[in-house]
């Protein structure tokens, strides 16, 4: 079936499945490195220009009965840790693997799903050469083939290289958040996995965010299946842990073929509500919409590259045999003034597609949430170190 994917002012993505780099021709051999010394193969890092995550991120806030204020962002430049990004399938270039330039879609993805984070971490984000839209569309929906540009492990060197050239130049002892969406997180995942679980860099991690993704735990505890010693997170206080989760509609919940949330055998997916870490349990998520220019409540004129609508909108951890995942309820208050349905589905024949689900707002329903967890798990991580 062919997919179509809409995502307001993002670019389209799509994610990996099982993590998988290699599109669907025959790859030429000897791959090249990437050079991280070189600020121009860095969307976002301390020092450079341009950097993209020095953007305009403020959000007007809309009550339901359509009474608006702007919340106005600014970044900290003295953040005490770090943010290491990974961003989603984003890239339009006509080949198979991506180039190291940045075009529309790599600036609008990194406004969207890191840039507010810089109100707590430094933060950092490699371009890298990541397995393009046009391969996947070829390889998924039987789009047209694209040129073979690259190897299968110039994605997988790209991150290496770049987490390495981070750790030698910049890290200097600080904690780290490492997160990621789509096919970023199955990156972080792969690096995670072979460079820091079990490893002495692992008491550096403040935090692992993995989303639009699938991370394994068992069914009783939380430490095993996907990472060997790195647990899920469970308490308030908690840090060096993986926060992880899918989204999908209450109304339209995984189809049996949706990759993201899938339970194993003996393990089931983990879903970590950033909004309830303790429980899962319903919570308001402070969700910031990208502003694609719809009417998003009436009589209300907005300017700012954001939206939030409080209350509109609550999540919480669902477990069906097949998948385990973040559920998202859309309750109207009562006289609401504003749009009855924000979200952004994944399109399939014209109809939201169970096996995607809210995939492309993922990041967006986590962003406000994240802020306050890294900012408590960073505190916390600082004061097991002393």
């Amino acid at each position: 079936m062919k997919r179509t994917l809409i995502a307001g002012i993002f670019a389209v993505h799509f994610v990996v499945p099982a993590f998988s780099q290699t599109p669907p021709q025959a790859q030429p051999a000897n791959p090249t490195r990437t050079d991280y010394s070189r600020s121009e193969n860095w969307l976002c890092r301390p020092g450079i220009q341009p950097n993209a995550c020095e953007v305009n991120l403020d959000t007007t806030v809309i009550q339901a009965d359509g009474s608006s204020q702007v919340e106005t962002f600014a970044a900290d430049t003295t953040a005490p840790i770090d943010c290491f990004y990974v961003y989603p399938t984003v890239s339009l270039d006509a080949s198979a693997y991506s180039d190291l330039k940045p075009g529309p879609e790599e600036l609008n993805v990194v406004k969207a799903q890191l840039a507010r984070l810089g109100s707590v971490c430094r933060l950092f984000a490699p371009m890298y050469r990541q397995v393009s839209l046009g391969a996947l569309r070829a390889r998924m929906s039987g789009g047209p083939a694209v040129p073979v540009n690259g190897t299968p492990a110039d994605p997988n060197n790209d991150v290496d290289d770049a987490w390495a050239w981070y750790l030698a130049n910049e890290n200097k002892g600080r904690g780290v958040v490492i997160l990621g969406h789509s096919q970023g997180s199955g990156q972080i995942t792969r690096l995670i996995a072979s460079k820091i679980d079990s490893t002495p860099v692992q008491s550096q991690l403040v935090s692992a965010v993995i989303l639009g993704s699938t991370v394994q735990k068992p069914k009783t505890g939380d430490v095993g299946g996907t990472f060997k010693s790195i647990p899920t997170c469970t308490r308030n206080d908690q840090f060096g842990c993986v926060i992880s989760f899918s989204t999908f509609r209450e109304t339209l919940p995984p189809s049996p073929n949706a990759l993201f949330g899938r339970n194993g055998k003996e393990t089931e997916a983990v879903c970590v509500n950033p909004g309830s870490i303790e429980t899962g349990e319903t919570a308001n998520p402070k969700i910031y919409f990208s502003n694609n220019g719809r009417e998003w409540a009436k009589g209300v004129k907005v300017e700012t590259p954001f939206v939030a609508l409080p209350g509109l909108v609550s999540t919480a951890c669902v477990k069906s045999p097949s998948h385990t995942y973040l559920e998202m309820r859309i309750r109207p208050l009562p006289n609401d003034r504003r749009l009855a349905d924000p979200g952004t589905d994944v399109m399939a024949a014209g109809k939201p597609d169970p096996a995607w689900g809210l995939h492309l707002i993922d990041a967006n329903i986590a962003i406000g949430d994240l802020v306050d967890v890294l900012k408590r798990q960073g505190q916390n991580w600082r004061q097991g170190r002393r």
